[in-house]
């Protein structure tokens, strides 16, 4: 297992839930947190400021052409697409108007694939509670690109619909109970056991 440079979660239903429990948590030294949670227009920013009042580390919503660092944690705008470029030697938030999709926006898909395409084996993949099944394909492009990933368990998800689409089409590593996430995340970043 490789040095983790990068998180990326995705969430839906249950998720500002799961994410109170998760984020702060966490404790640096940790990569760059990437989030996208299904979330209206608005009420992410709202989210984004309220965590990163409860967490240690610097949250905020992520905005076009910024880049990422270390102890962050960027939550996609409500609405908005938010995936990852790549500028000069580091990773930068791109947030764009495009069609949802899975009926949402911004889209986990999104968010995952493009960190498939540039983080790989370097990156760390979550999926959470929530209705449908957007995040299984991207989940599952960062995983054949050498990611590990984890999904939440069936037990501790308000739905288990985006995990369990997850887990069935191969993309989940391990499935962790919300309550051991924080700590799942934490030991593969800094190469503990589980």
């Amino acid at each position: 297992m490789g040095k983790i440079n990068l998180v990326a979660i995705g969430s839906s239903t249950g998720g500002v839930e799961a994410l109170a429990t998760i984020l702060p948590r966490l404790r640096p030294p940790l990569p760059p947190i990437v989030i996208v949670q299904h979330i209206p227009a608005g009420f992410s920013k709202l989210f984004a400021d309220r965590m990163n009042r409860e967490c240690v580390l610097t949250v905020k919503e992520g905005e076009n052409g910024e880049l990422i660092q270390n102890d962050c944690v960027y939550i996609a705008p409500g609405g908005i697409h938010m995936k990852l470029c790549r500028y000069n030697d580091n990773l930068q938030i791109r947030c764009f108007m495009a069609p949802p999709v899975h009926s949402c926006r911004p889209a986990v898909d999104i968010l995952f694939k493009s960190v498939a395409e540039l983080a790989g084996a370097t990156s760390l993949g979550v999926i959470l509670t929530g209705i449908g099944h957007d995040g299984a394909a991207g989940l599952l492009e960062m995983k054949q690109h050498g990611a590990l990933t984890l999904g939440q368990d069936e037990q501790s998800c308000i739905v288990y619909g985006m995990p369990k689409s997850a887990f069935e089409c191969g993309a989940v590593d391990r499935q962790i109970p919300l309550a051991g996430m924080a700590f799942a995340i934490s030991s593969i970043v800094h190469k503990k056991n589980l």
